[in-house]
């Protein structure tokens, strides 16, 4: 049987070259994000299930993981890995706007899509199956200026927490990736510069994206009796190990 997997945000960066790291090992691949015209060049033609939808929407991930399981009968894993930053400032400078659209994508999106996951894994036979979320190492450590981006990504660790406790009843596990550095489009930034914890502004290390990718297959490659919580994978020598 072939197996199944998930992608969300999978329109650009790490989700887009996961995407294609899983096609190539021979999963079955289902791509969800907002933008259709993206996930069509995630996939380049190749027979794979497109999801336009917003993971912060309600309606629009219980219909995506309907057509999901209506089309495969089942999912393997759901690679939850949509989110988005806010622009770098201290708190009373970050407008309230930007604060709901992180913890619509962040938190709300990675809640909702992991709820029908976790129903369809709990529902479908044989039972069980894997959820990975994309947790980030401001789930550790925050840079300056990051407070919704930060606290959405220690939201995650919550839920990865919970549900790998929860799914033990059902064969289901999960776990998380923190990701530090890898370069995409959010990230060429840092090539340029950043604030650093001491007020400088420092480029700083990357590592190739399909780096992330292949640690992602390796994770959800395991049989379900095994688990990673959480796994940390970072350019060498970015600063985050060390005094700021």
């Amino acid at each position: 049987m072939d197996r199944t997997i998930l992608i969300t945000g999978a329109g650009a960066g790490i989700g887009r070259a996961t995407a294609r790291a899983f096609r190539q090992a021979g999963w079955r691949v289902a791509l969800m994000g907002r933008r259709e015209e993206t996930l069509r060049a995630t996939a380049e033609g190749a027979d794979v299930l497109i999801l336009p939808a917003d993971v912060g929407n309600p309606a629009e991930v219980e219909a995506a993981f309907a057509r999901l399981a209506a089309e495969w009968g089942r999912l393997d894993v759901l690679f939850n890995n949509a989110g988005i930053s806010a622009k770098a400032a201290p708190i009373d400078e970050i407008p309230v706007e930007d604060w709901l659209a992180v913890m619509h994508t962040n938190i709300s999106g990675m809640v909702l899509c992991a709820r029908a996951a976790f129903g369809l894994m709990r529902r479908q036979s044989p039972q069980g199956g894997r959820i990975i979320n994309n947790g980030s190492i401001s789930a550790h450590a925050p840079r300056p200026g990051s407070v919704p981006y930060t606290v959405s990504k220690h939201a995650v660790t919550g839920l990865t927490k919970t549900l790998a406790l929860d799914g033990r009843a059902f064969n289901i596990a999960c776990g998380q990736i923190d990701i530090g550095n890898a370069l995409t489009e959010m990230t060429q930034r840092f090539t340029e510069g950043v604030r650093q914890a001491d007020g400088a502004i420092r480029a700083e290390p990357t590592m190739a994206v399909e780096e992330v990718a292949a640690a992602v297959l390796h994770m959800a490659s395991l049989p379900l009796t095994t688990n990673i919580p959480f796994l940390t994978i970072m350019a060498r020598d970015m600063p985050f190990i060390g005094r700021g």
